[in-house]
């Protein structure tokens, strides 16, 4: 089984790479267990929060993709005033293969 290597920048502005990832879980999982600042987590991963709000690097945007209805309402409800094109709620980000290298900045509220 591959492994998924993410680079995360927290709300201080220093980045964390968390390597050796399991494919198949989330994002908000991942940067959780290995306690990145910004990333609280509140609903556990049921979308119904966004305190677990990231911005997705300009280079990854397609293969991350867009939010789907539901996240895309969360966002709008829950952070309205920092929402940008390359938001998503890191428990709505599931890591797989296509991931491995990804970079993402956690979203200050």
């Amino acid at each position: 089984m591959s492994t998924i290597t993410v680079s995360m920048i927290d709300t201080d502005g220093v980045e964390q790479v968390l390597s050796g990832l399991p494919s198949g879980g989330s994002l908000m999982a991942a940067a959780r267990d290995a306690g990145v600042k910004g990333i609280l987590a509140d609903c556990g991963g049921g979308c119904d929060c966004g305190t677990c709000h990231v911005l997705v690097d300009p280079d990854w945007i397609a293969r991350v993709g867009a939010p789907n209805e539901l996240e895309a309402g969360t966002l709008d409800l829950m952070v309205p005033d920092h929402v940008e094109g390359r938001s998503r709620l890191s428990c709505q980000i599931e890591l797989t293969p296509q991931l491995d290298g990804l970079r993402v900045v956690v979203a200050t509220s």
